[in-house]
């Protein structure tokens, strides 16, 4: 247990510093779209299985893979390498639900791996602070930051820049 909780403080210092390096009160705006965009360095099936491991690793909670090009194939569409990996850390989440109990609809954290039509492959995520700002959430700050952290530490692990 005590492994579990170094792991998770040492990914949200790491993801700490990556937040701190662009938050807007240093020139980075927060996104219109809500959406933030990792260029991966790898394949679409190693950032998952690179992405898995960092989870795994830090000891938070996996819950699904949706291979979305695969239920569309299985419909008779074709469409480009898509999966949804669902996860999270309950006791984080939750705090986020005791706040405004729609944010529910933003939890637990989903990333899509994908590839584009020029074959670059890339992880995606809703920022936080918009997810925050959709909720009218603002007696969670802390936990926010924790959740911006960690998922920039996640994304870290496949970042091709």
């Amino acid at each position: 247990m005590f492994i579990r909780i170094s792991r998770l403080l040492s990914a949200a210092c790491l993801g700490l510093a990556l937040v701190a390096t662009q938050s807007p009160a240093q020139g980075r705006a927060p996104p219109a779209d809500g959406l933030i965009k990792v260029r991966s360095a790898y394949s679409v099936e190693e950032t998952i299985a690179r992405i898995r491991k960092d989870i795994a690793d830090k000891g938070i909670v996996f819950f699904m893979a949706v291979d979305q090009s695969q239920l569309a194939a299985d419909a008779g569409i074709r469409v480009r390498p898509s999966t949804l990996l669902v996860f999270g850390n309950p006791p984080l989440g939750a705090q986020f639900l005791t706040s405004n109990p729609y944010s529910g609809l933003d939890w637990p954290v989903r990333l899509l791996v994908l590839q584009d039509e020029s074959g670059a492959v890339w992880a995606a995520y809703t920022d936080f602070d918009w997810i925050a700002r959709r909720h009218g959430i603002i007696d969670r700050q802390a936990q926010f930051a924790m959740a911006s952290a960690v998922v920039a530490s996640i994304t870290s692990v496949v970042r091709a820049d």
